[in-house]
């Protein structure tokens, strides 16, 4: 697993991918305890050869833990090096209740969505009904106060059902050749054993899985973020912290479950040919010094963390899901 010393950005400037593929292994043991799904449980497929395949982490829960390795809960921002990027605060009264990096939908959140916010942004951009998107003017207008929406997705729809940024990095993780390892256990009553409707001593089971190999795969859209329309340092930018994310994931993010810890073995990117992700010293120090340009080229907000103050209504919010209570999809795809 190389460090590397630099991002080589000639490399990717003419790649319409970059895609890497992370070599996993249960941290302790063999067993490890896959995703599951209100309606599915666990995502078993087989292959047209046969062979028994099983989806560990979605991409969307994937995209969640992204965020987080990014994110210093004790001063409720970016870690120290990335402080400086952009994103909104949700207060509610003098508290701080959650914020743009963290919660599912990002910048289309209710709690951001039912304030002034939605009003001032909607002008941002010239949203008109019946009108034509001006799409580099939104990208930009993401970039200003939401730098993860570009990253990993947003559909605006509490503004306009057409406001739609696919994921420019996605991650999932699967296990090849996978076998059923059953297994279980008992909550027990020590006073009132025999006490009914769960109460009393109850007796579980438990399906982990026992894998060949277990895969992280990482998809980098270098041509949709050219596209984007940014100058330079911001496309860069958006490139040095996708590849930040997919290292401090693997770093720090591979505790997916009290019994799915997972340990990495290898990266290496398979396109664009001879490339070499960085080590995550180097991609931080990248990272802050291209969001040091980005402010002096007022492509943020200024501050660029944009306080709205929301309110409790009748319609009910919404609290971000993990992935293992059936999360939707952040973005449309």
């Amino acid at each position: 697993m190389s460090n590397g010393t630099t991002i080589n950005y000639e490399t990717l400037s003419t790649a319409p991918r970059l895609l890497a593929e992370a070599e996993l292994k249960p941290l302790q043991g063999d067993r490890f305890q896959p995703t599951g799904f209100a309606d599915l449980g666990a995502a078993r497929y087989t292959l047209p050869d046969g062979t028994e395949m099983l989806l560990v982490e979605s991409a969307q829960s994937v995209a969640n833990r992204m965020e987080l390795g990014c994110w210093d809960e004790k001063s409720n921002d970016y870690i120290s090096e990335l402080k400086g990027l952009p994103f909104i605060l949700i207060n509610y009264g003098n508290q701080s209740i959650t914020n743009s990096v963290l919660e599912a939908h990002r910048i289309n959140s209710e709690y951001i969505m039912s304030t002034p916010f939605k009003v001032r942004f909607s002008q941002e951009i010239k949203c008109q009904k019946d009108m034509p998107i001006d799409w580099p003017l939104l990208r930009k207008t993401l970039l200003k106060y939401d730098i993860g929406s570009l990253l990993h997705g947003s559909f605006l729809e509490e503004i306009d059902g057409r406001l739609r940024i696919t994921r420019a990095i996605s991650g999932f993780i699967e296990a090849r050749d996978v076998s059923v390892a059953e297994n279980g256990g008992v909550k027990n009553n020590f006073v009132q054993p025999t006490l009914k409707q769960g109460e009393g001593n109850v007796p579980f089971h438990r399906t982990e899985f026992t894998a060949k190999t277990i895969n992280a795969y990482f998809n980098l859209d270098l041509a949709l973020l050219r596209g984007y329309g940014l100058n330079e340092n911001a496309t860069k930018l958006l490139i040095a912290l996708s590849l930040f994310k997919v290292r401090r994931f693997l770093s720090t993010g591979l505790r997916l479950r009290t019994a799915c810890d997972l340990d990495c073995i290898d990266l290496k990117v398979t396109r664009p040919a001879g490339f070499e992700i960085p080590g995550e010293s180097v991609l931080l120090a990248e990272c802050t010094r291209l969001i040091e340009a980005c402010k002096n080229e007022g492509l943020f907000a200024d501050p660029t963390v944009t306080v709205v103050n929301w309110q409790p209504s009748a319609k009910k919010g919404k609290v971000k899901e993990d992935d293992e209570d059936n999360q939707d999809e952040e973005a449309a795809e």
